[in-house]
């Protein structure tokens, strides 16, 4: 039994930008209502990377909105789309990756995707089943429905157009690819974020030139990653994954700036907006109510009970100056030493406190690395190891050294 068009419409809405158009959409789901018919809700996802974080979740969880109110989720595994390349809010072609790539991406999205919907009720298709069997008259004809013209009225494009910043001929395919997904799948409504607009309203004009209903187009929004400014991503290191470790996630929503609290509160929680708004009116101290954020994030990828844990570990260790009770133990051999040291790179990557020698070297130039509370500034550094030390980077990560 569905809920009334009026109660799921107000459900959706949050954290929503654009929806082209209300009207539609609250008129599908009447009419949904009225025969009992689910909507079929479209995603796609390009995995142009293995891992998912909070601001890649946003219109995975909204998927997950319209699941609970009864409705079909269809998830689009773009292992073609994401060989083209999405050239949303880009200002240059992105790299091609190879199909093999984007496959093995793959495996690791659906795993993580599955933290979010309930994957045996969710429709999960590859593009690639569709695309790798259409003829060049077919692709002809399907970059015949759109002009040079309409796709120049796209912001990304002619801001590089006029930028004179070369466009691939290849990146003008690719919102003609998402837009033919949706008439494959004939979706009644597509998720994306607000840099995908124009790519959904495609969807809507392919759609309708093929004789379906148009879909409607909803958006929501980027999120901005832990340095407050831009969008979270894993390239820049201002992201948190929803794989991370409770007390990973907890830790750095304690550094997400405090304009930001209210957004994240809505986009990467489920608290409801009543009560944040009362967090945010009632004088309450930001770090109290950023401790409630921090535990509404880990307790939707994880358990309440996690939560309060990664709380009062956070406290223990900032507040009190313990060190965390679940601190990894390293053992360096002797033979790793060189004259009876270790450089601190070398000491960082066997830690798993950096993947590559430039991310370690970085770290300490930013003075985020330190030695039983002696801060290391220098990334040449020869550490002479002692029988047992404790290495931290950054504010939340520790590890105990020791030397056999």
């Amino acid at each position: 039994m569905f809920k009334d068009a009026e109660e799921q419409l107000k459900i959706i809405k949050r954290g929503v930008c654009d929806i082209v158009s209300e009207e539609e959409l609250l008129a599908k789901l009447k009419k949904s209502k009225e025969e009992n018919k689910p909507l079929r809700v479209k995603l796609g996802l390009d995995p142009t990377a293995p891992d998912i974080h909070v601001g890649n979740a946003v219109p995975i969880h909204k998927l997950r909105a319209f699941q609970e109110l009864g409705h079909q989720a269809v998830m689009i595994i773009g292992d073609y789309t994401a060989v083209v390349g999405d050239p949303s809010g880009v200002n240059k072609t992105r790299p091609q990756l190879s199909h093999e790539d984007v496959l093995k991406n793959a495996k690791t999205y659906l795993d993580q995707a599955g933290k979010i919907l309930d994957l045996d009720k969710t429709e999960v298709v590859y593009n690639g089943d569709w695309f790798k069997k259409m003829t060049f008259e077919e692709v002809i004809r399907l970059v015949a429905q759109m002009t040079v013209a309409r796709m120049l009225e796209r912001d990304d494009f002619s801001k590089r157009y006029s930028s004179g910043i070369p466009i691939s001929l290849h990146e003008f395919i690719y919102p003609l690819m998402q837009g033919y997904d949706s008439k494959v799948v004939k979706s009644d409504i597509e998720l994306g974020g607000t840099d995908q607009l124009f790519s959904l309203l495609v969807g809507r004009d392919i759609q309708r030139d093929n004789g379906l209903s148009p879909q409607v187009a909803l958006t929501t929004p980027l999120l901005e990653g832990l340095d407050g400014n831009k969008k979270m991503s894993k390239s820049l290191g201002n992201y948190i994954g929803i794989t991370e470790e409770p007390k990973d996630i907890f830790g750095k929503a304690m550094s997400i700036p405090d304009e930001l609290m209210k957004k994240y509160f809505e986009l990467a929680t489920d608290t409801p907006m009543e009560e944040v708004a009362k967090f945010l009116s009632d004088g309450t101290h930001p770090k109290q109510v950023k401790m409630e954020l921090g535990k509404a994030m880990v307790a939707r990828y994880h358990s309440i009970e996690l939560a309060n844990k990664a709380a009062e570990e956070f406290d223990s260790v900032f507040k009190d100056r313990n060190l965390p009770s679940d601190m990894p133990t390293v053992n360096i051999s002797k033979s790793d030493l060189k004259d009876g040291k270790i450089w601190i790179v070398d000491l960082m990557r066997q830690c798993d406190f950096a993947k590559t020698n430039g991310d370690a070297k970085r770290l300490v130039t930013q003075g985020g690395v330190s030695i039983d509370g002696d801060k290391i500034s220098d990334p040449t550094a020869q550490i002479e190891p002692e029988s047992e030390m404790i290495l931290k980077v950054g504010k939340r990560r520790f590890a105990k050294i020791t030397i056999d």
